[in-house]
């Protein structure tokens, strides 16, 4: 009886899996590694060969916000996960009002320049699914290489540090594999000028706390998270001088971005301006982190692995809002850039989280003498994909942005409660933000 009422169902039903045609033949590809190593594999996505630099991340789910994270620009992501694809890709638009801007994902289109797995999907099953990773692969014109040992390629990307590498599909990847000179270092480019928005534009308008973000290569949940908890949002290209229009705005956050923070110089230098005659709250994350740390006086340097997945344990240091000094907080990371940590650390500042593996700066803060608010963070708050434990992070800025815009002071002693210091202005409670995989 249970198998007949099983298999009504089933005939019912779409069935468990759609199955994803290949949008071409499948090729031979090839993934070089500068330091020597071949992978042999096939191929799926786009038949076009790149060239990049070959990183992997850990993260179990959200391939899909993986490599929509303008962070990956210009590099060959490894998935140590085995099996991806097997959830599809969703319908990537959303409306653009008091809740979405415009994206499901972390951006319109992939970041990166390719994909290398173990084990593409064939087949994909979930609600939300419209199309394959191959077929969105193809569409954006991304190559991907499937059938290699992953294991292989990580272990060697964990021992030697990452490495630039070539992804050869069809003729390509018979020849030879290219000398040293040939591979190309993406982060000798300005990665982040490619991604930041050229133009401004504005979110929630009718929000009742505006706030500027310095556009870095932002994720979309960065937007999300602040328009979801009722801010009006102005979004700048990376290197707009606030300065000229800060009077205007009751917070700054710089968002994440892709490649080298040395070549941002620029926004450092206006926001170090910024910093030394503004007095209302600052909040940066991932490549905003860094441009706080170099505009306070520290120095930025390149990581020999960098950390990359949903899994990074950071131990805060010190007490602010939702955070509580000496615990332990997992999160979602995605840089190969880190501060440098010295001591003694400039003036006014102090660390505020570190990384429990490595023992990187993973957040630093103004301190309470400085008489500023500023605070910036290596890791991601918002996820998408990955652990939300900090996300409240986002409710504290929101927090302390509307207390300065009312002339209310918070105990330092205390963590910030926005429903204390925050009037009903006909928004919703806020609410914890996370995009489904």
């Amino acid at each position: 009886m249970l198998a007949r009422n099983f298999t009504r169902i089933a005939r019912l039903s779409r069935g468990f899996a759609t199955h994803a045609p290949s949008t071409s033949a499948s090729l031979p590809a090839t993934l070089h590694l500068k330091t020597g190593q071949s992978f042999v594999g096939r191929s799926f996505g786009a038949p076009t060969s790149i060239w990049g630099e070959t990183v992997f991340s850990t993260s179990i789910t959200s391939y899909t916000e993986s490599m929509t994270d303008p962070s990956y620009r210009g590099q060959i992501l490894v998935f140590t996960t085995p099996l991806i694809g097997n959830y599809g890709v969703p319908h990537n638009k959303t409306p653009v009002d008091d809740k979405d801007v415009g994206v499901v994902l972390e951006s319109e289109k992939i970041q990166c320049s390719a994909v290398v797995v173990a084990d593409v999907a064939e087949k994909f099953s979930h609600y939300t699914a419209v199309e394959s990773l191959s077929s969105w692969c193809a569409r954006n014109g991304v190559p991907g290489i499937t059938g290699v040992d992953t294991r292989a390629i990580t272990r060697l990307l964990r021992d030697q540090g990452t490495t630039l590498g070539r992804l050869a599909i069809g003729a390509d990847a018979s020849l030879a594999p290219p000398s040293a000179e040939e591979y190309w270092d993406p982060t000798t480019e300005n990665l982040v000028s490619q991604v930041s928005t050229k133009t401004p534009y504005e979110l929630n308008p009718t929000g009742d706390v505006k706030i500027a973000v310095l556009d870095f290569g932002a994720k979309a949940n960065i937007l999300r998270s602040l328009v979801r908890r009722g801010a009006a949002v102005t979004v700048l290209p990376w290197n707009f001088d606030f300065n000229k229009i800060r009077d205007n705005y009751d917070g700054l956050f710089l968002s994440n971005g892709p490649g080298d923070p040395n070549h941002c110089m620029e926004a450092a230098m206006h926001l170090r301006r910024t910093m030394q005659e503004w007095d209302k709250p600052i909040f940066g994350i991932c490549m905003g982190h860094q441009v706080i740390g170099m505009a306070a006086g520290l120095e930025a340097y390149r990581m020999t692995f960098g950390n990359r997945g949903h899994n990074q344990p950071v131990l805060a240091l010190a007490s602010s809002g939702s955070i509580k000094a000496g615990r332990v907080y997992v999160t979602s990371q995605n840089h190969q850039y880190a501060l440098k940590l010295q001591d003694p650390f400039p003036a006014g500042w102090e660390p505020f989280f570190i990384n429990c593996n490595d023992s990187s700066v993973e957040g630093i803060k103004s301190t309470a003498e400085s008489g500023k608010k500023v605070w910036g963070v290596q890791f991601h708050p918002e996820s998408a994909g990955g652990p939300l434990d900090t996300i409240e992070m986002f409710t504290d800025f929101l927090a302390e942005c509307r207390a300065h815009k009312l002339h209310i002071n918070i105990p330092r002693s205390q963590p910030m409660d926005a429903a204390k210091v925050v009037p009903n202005l006909a928004h919703p409670a806020p609410q914890r933000v996370a995009v489904a995989a």
